[in-house]
């Protein structure tokens, strides 16, 4: 019987054996070679391009942040270590793996406390663009920079001649680089607090070498603890070949795309072909709109063409029967009502703004929550997401994959996603097949949001 407690328990003798469980082609134990270190710990690093932030939060020694390639199917594991003086875990975001390896504290495992260790061990069932990110004292730790990206690489995936990952993402900052207040309550009732100073990969503006006429594969995955972004692209054309991991049915020519924090982007770039032109790659959702980063053509042109961008192999995801699916209703609303735990063991921000379903998450503490619905594992719901505030909220669940159905603002990509950016006053219906047993985590991943209310969690079991 799948309860909280069990979980736990597994969770804490996994955490000690390096045993986890995959999902790729049903339940199975997964044992890895000897598990990466990751060290949480603080370093110096400039952010800003002139001045050494203290206290800036990763995995590495930098300067820039980790990344993680791994095979589709093959066994990883990863300790812990954490070397900070607060509590931390690790949640492998969009990841379809088992519940007691998802780093949620209380709900599937302990959090680590200063000098202790936690084994995680899975086999990525999906390839695609991930990335991994702690969930207790998660405004801070994140905004301090402790996100990477989590790379599944499938061996048959078309050639491409170049590839180049972004963290993009904001940093707080004052004028003399060092960090300020995380967030104002104010901005926290409403899109959230942004940064002042945009980077990606840790630097403002990066250029990176590709071959002229070649194709080049960028994956960016948003690590902002609050931005919406507006990706573009000046200087050169591109084809979308995949959003939030998972391959788009057929590659589209990009234009713009709207992604919020936590979400993915795969785009195959036709570099320029002459040696020394750059493209840009900008973000049009500010009223300044701004590069992020650009891409310089080097060498002699390679004389490809979009037209030998392909179709990326789908991954093995179960498709929701919608004849019989049960419609569930899921509200998202400001709110005033019931106080966060202030004792919440991973960070309160001392507000509830928001809510799902009329009721704000109180924090992370081991009493008992209830879940949003229970779903009878391997059975189809249809999740109906209607934003009552005038916010958008880019909504992440945990361990499973929804397939985007329809909404009221418009046609749809039938997209299959773990995060959709829901606009404001939009309903949508996304189908979900309950394929993983656990406690799974359903929240704004806009992290004020998330920790002031908009959060709850799904069992099925």
């Amino acid at each position: 019987m799948i309860t909280r407690r069990n979980v736990l328990k597994a969770g804490g003798l996994l955490g000690l054996s390096g045993v986890g469980l995959g999902v790729a082609g049903g339940w199975r134990a997964v044992r890895a070679a000897a598990p990466m270190a990751l060290r949480a710990h603080e370093i110096e690093a400039v952010l800003d391009g002139t001045s050494p932030t203290r206290g800036v939060m990763t995995w590495n020694e930098g300067p820039e942040p980790p990344v993680i390639r791994v095979r589709q199917g093959d066994p990883f594991a990863a300790r812990l270590i954490n070397g900070m003086s607060e509590q931390t875990t690790i949640h492998w975001h969009g990841l379809r793996i088992a519940n007691a390896m998802d780093g949620v504290p209380f709900l599937t495992q302990p959090y680590i406390y200063q000098n202790q260790t936690f084994d995680y061990a899975f086999a990525p069932p999906d390839a695609g663009t991930f990335w991994y990110h702690p969930h207790c004292n998660t405004l801070t730790q994140m905004g301090h920079g402790l996100a990477g990206l989590f790379i599944v690489e499938n061996p048959d995936d078309p050639p491409f001649d170049h590839e180049v990952a972004l963290n993009v993402r904001d940093w707080r900052l004052d004028g003399k680089g060092q960090f300020i207040a995380q967030f104002k309550p104010r901005t926290a009732a409403r899109s959230g607090t942004f940064g002042t100073v945009n980077t990606a990969n840790w630097k403002v503006g990066p250029q990176y070498d590709a071959p002229a006429g070649g194709l080049t594969r960028v994956r960016i995955a948003i690590t902002d603890v609050t931005r919406i972004y507006r990706f573009g692209l000046e200087g050169a054309t591109a084809m979308v070949i995949a959003i939030d991991g998972n391959p788009v049915a057929e590659p589209f020519p990009f234009d713009t795309l709207t992604f919020g924090p936590g979400q993915r982007l795969d785009l195959a770039v036709l570099m320029p072909a002459e040696e020394g032109a750059t493209a840009r790659l900008m973000n049009y959702q500010t009223s300044s709109p701004y590069e992020i980063a650009s891409f310089r053509a080097t060498g002699q042109p390679l004389g490809r063409s979009l037209a030998d961008v392909t179709a990326l192999r789908p991954n093995p995801i179960g498709e929701a029967e919608l004849g019989n699916a049960p419609v569930l209703p899921l509200d998202l609303s400001a709110t005033a009502e019931g106080a966060p735990v202030t004792e919440s063991f991973c960070g309160s921000l001392g507000y509830n703004f928001w809510a799902i379903n009329k009721v704000p998450w109180s924090g992370d503490t081991p009493d008992p929550h209830e879940p949003l619905y229970e779903l009878k594992l391997g059975r189809s719901y249809v999740l109906e997401l209607a934003n009552r505030t005038p916010h958008s909220h880019p909504m992440h669940l945990h361990g499973m994959t929804f397939k985007v159905l329809q909404s009221t603002k418009g046609p749809v990509l039938p997209l299959y996603t773990d995060t959709y950016l829901i606009r404001p006053d939009e309903k949508v219906q996304l189908a979900l097949k309950a394929d993983n047993p656990g406690d799974w985590v359903f929240h704004c991943h806009i992290i004020e949001h998330q920790k002031t209310g908009m959060t709850g969690f799904f069992r099925v079991s």
